[in-house]
């Protein structure tokens, strides 16, 4: 049954508007005796998180502009299982900061860097069996769901990792880090 280019609009559009609302404000798993100065670590915590939600921002209004067809909501899913593959693995890279907290830090994003991957892989495999009008109706209902997840997910992590310290180290360093001044302002 072909899908109305009409109707996929339509669908695009739901899966666009999702994309730009799950926005929040290294390549290989670190060893556990890497550490870094807190604010760094926080920096790059918040430079991966940033990047994501641009691409992610960026895939969206991508789609949103070109024509709508099967191929381009396709390439959508690839980048934006591509971007987040590329923050999972810059999450789990990251090692932990030096503070009394940090492997705790540590194993909380990359249980977040997990948790997003897994969710990339849902929406990918949900969109790739869709067929037919009310398939890709429920693939994207699904889809949407899971990005709201996803940023619950990042938000939660994100909001956690300030409060993980009774010393509040790590809160300090991402109210410090440059690269961290618009996700501390968003989630505050």
């Amino acid at each position: 049954m072909a899908v109305s280019t009409t109707r996929l609009a339509a669908l695009a559009a739901v899966f666009v508007a999702v994309l730009l609302a799950s926005g929040c404000g290294g390549s290989s798993s670190s060893s556990s005796s890497d550490t870094k100065p807190a604010e760094d670590w926080a920096n790059s915590v918040c430079s991966a998180i940033t990047t994501w939600t641009s691409s992610v921002r960026q895939t969206g209004q991508d789609l949103q502009s070109g024509s709508i067809s099967k191929s381009s909501l396709q390439k959508a899913v690839n980048e934006f299982e591509a971007s987040t593959k590329q923050l999972s693995q810059d999450l789990k890279g990251l090692g932990r900061p030096d503070t009394d907290s940090g492997k705790k830090a540590q194993a909380s994003v990359e249980n977040l860097a997990n948790e997003v991957q897994a969710d990339a892989d849902k929406i990918k495999s949900d969109l790739k069996g869709a067929s037919g009008l009310s398939g890709y109706q429920k693939a994207l209902a699904s889809a949407g769901a899971t990005l709201q997840q996803m940023g619950t997910q990042v938000t939660t992590t994100f909001s956690d990792l300030g409060n993980l310290d009774a010393k509040g180290e790590l809160e300090s360093a991402f109210k410090k880090a440059d690269k961290c001044s618009s996700l501390v302002k968003s989630s505050g």
